[in-house]
């Protein structure tokens, strides 16, 4: 069984940082991209970014590059999520995910429980 644990969420102003964990117990962690997703109240689960295995390729969705960055540390079994110039539209309750290979082009297999982030103003 693979379980992620989000953390790191919380209650933020517009244009301010928040940085999410995604941590696991899984040993072959380093051997999986990860990615974050999120899904705000009555809506699609939306796609964030996603990582792969080595750290070395990310992708971001449009609304959010420039803004976010993904990054891991394979030696912590951490995925992280710096968010900057947070907005509005950018509440809603984020989810980690490990998909099933190295690369990022299929869909997770695993998620976490999701972490609450909401930005005032």
């Amino acid at each position: 069984q693979v379980h992620l644990v989000e953390s790191g969420g919380g209650l933020v102003q517009a244009g301010g940082s928040l940085r999410l964990s995604c941590t696991t117990s899984e040993r072959t962690f380093s051997g999986y991209a990860m990615g974050w997703f999120r899904q705000a109240p009555g809506k699609e689960r939306d796609f964030v970014g996603a990582i792969t295995w080595n750290g070395v390729t990310t992708n971001y969705a449009d609304s959010v590059k420039g803004r976010f960055t993904i990054s891991r540390d394979n030696a912590k079994n951490t995925m992280y999520l710096q968010m900057n110039s947070l907005k509005p539209e950018d509440t809603a309750v984020y989810y980690c995910a490990r998909y099933s290979s190295i690369y990022y082009n299929n869909d997770p297999v695993y998620w976490g429980r999701g972490t609450q982030v909401t930005v005032s103003s």
